[in-house]
């Protein structure tokens, strides 16, 4: 194994080392290679967080993409005909995107650029800035050799953002908002040319050219953000938040809530599986303080579809019920906090402890995220088979979640038949003992 390879496997959650393994291996049957590029490579090598996995393949990437939903039961979140990609959530909540290894050639800003298939090494030159512009192959032949046409590895060590040519912003407009959020979230400086063209496509108004899906799709990389409120908050003294809804700014930007919510998300232990609608609770919280008629046209003018307009405009009801219930005295198990939130979608339980003033929910809310889900992914399919169930069998989940609540609540698990068996048989004729008092012992004779 590579340096390399050994470095991406510690850098990677359980649940981002299945899905890259599911792909890799989709690939291998396809036969082209497959790279890992981009955020993924970029986050590795300069240590931090991998938030999303983006993979280069040499061959047909939408074919590709859909043999990984079909064997994984991921979701295909969107998909782009022109430069043949397609981004994918697994049922973990991980994401990944998988695209063709290209070349794109734009006639004039904001356009959809003219896309033809490419090796990976022009691919990686076509990308927006330096930093994003290293592969890692994941092909037999060749897999942990790195790919670094630009230097990309020199601007991480100097942590300094560079574009790739001296027309990165004006080609694709929407990269305005990826030097900053870039800029912000790894704490990195602007190479003096980049800042430079930057200065110029504002000066020309090239934000204005940003097509409304390529808007919702940085949005959707906002939502994910670590550093969420810095991001949101340097967008708009940039005042390129304008571009979502003219309102969107001062006092009505929700600043507060996403520092919230930033916060909460910190709570979550590395590697623990929270499947989360990050763009549904983003727009919920940052749209929160706009008028209804002003968060209509903020969908409008994203040109949101149906599906993700309702799942954002409904969170905020579906949250109700779910404070309520965890107001509920009878919770004081551990197991029962559990039972009540497991299952319940990630964004739902968030915006509760995000908007909740009352501090047993929050509580309740902080034990689930540090305490009892991590104890609960514990427990394995190993133990369960060890105890006599195999995986497909009618009882193999209520065992599993029964073992969750034994441990939860510090008991020692055993099946109910073995718990009925040492409870001690009634006698036929003994006297009853009442309830509540002690069984009279005999005593010696003086």
């Amino acid at each position: 194994m590579s340096d390399y390879m050994f470095m991406l496997e510690s850098h990677l959650s359980p649940g981002q080392s299945r899905a890259l393994g599911a792909i890799d291996q989709a690939a291998r049957q396809t036969g082209p290679p497959l790279f890992l590029v981009g955020g993924a490579m970029r986050d590795m090598l300069g240590g931090f967080p991998i938030t999303d996995l983006d993979f280069a393949f040499q061959g047909n990437a939408l074919a590709l993409a859909r043999r990984v939903a079909e064997e994984t039961g991921a979701r295909i979140l969107a998909q782009d005909e022109v430069r043949k990609s397609a981004e994918l959530v697994f049922p973990d909540g991980v994401t990944a995107e998988i695209g063709m290894a290209r070349t794109e050639r734009y006639s004039k800003p904001g356009v959809r650029p003219q896309v033809e298939p490419a090796p990976i090494h022009q691919d990686l030159l076509r990308r927006d800035f330096t930093v994003n512009s290293i592969a890692l192959s994941l092909h037999p032949a060749s897999r942990g050799l790195l790919l670094d046409p630009a230097n990309g590895l020199g601007d991480l060590n100097q942590k300094e953002l560079r574009a790739n040519s001296s027309t990165t912003l004006f080609d694709d407009p929407a990269r305005l908002l990826r030097l900053i959020r870039f800029r912000i979230r790894l704490g990195f400086s602007v190479e003096a040319r980049t800042q430079q063209q930057y200065e110029a496509a504002r000066q020309a108004g090239i934000e204005a050219l940003i097509p409304p899906r390529s808007l919702l799709a940085e949005l959707r990389q906002i939502a994910r953000e670590p550093a969420l409120a810095e991001v949101v908050a340097g967008l708009d003294k940039e005042r390129l938040l304008r571009l979502v809804s003219p309102s969107l700014s001062g006092p009505r930007l929700n600043v507060v809530a996403l520092a919230k919510l930033q916060k909460a998300r910190q709570l979550i232990p590395f590697g623990v599986s929270l499947t989360v609608d990050a763009l549904a609770l983003f727009l919920a919280l940052i749209s929160e303080k706009l008028p209804p008629k002003e968060r209509s046209a903020f969908a409008r003018r994203l040109e949101m579809g149906k599906q993700e307009t309702e799942a954002w405009k409904k969170l905020g009801a579906a949250v109700r019920p779910l404070e309520k219930k965890l107001r509920a005295a009878k919770l004081q198990r551990p197991s029962l906090v559990y039972e009540t939130l497991s299952g319940v979608p990630g964004e739902q339980i968030l915006l509760v402890y995000v908007a909740t003033k009352d501090r047993l929910v929050h509580d309740r809310i902080r034990n689930y995220l540090t305490k009892y889900l991590p104890a609960a992914q514990e427990i394995t399919d190993k133990e369960v088979i060890a105890a006599g169930y195999e995986p497909g069998a009618a009882r193999f989940e209520k065992i599993r979640q029964e073992m969750i609540a034994a441990r939860l609540d510090g008991r020692t698990w055993r099946p109910a038949a073995a718990a009925s068996k040492s409870r001690p048989a009634k006698r036929r004729g003994a006297s009853p003992v009442r309830r509540g008092l002690p069984a009279l012992s005999a005593r010696p004779v003086a």
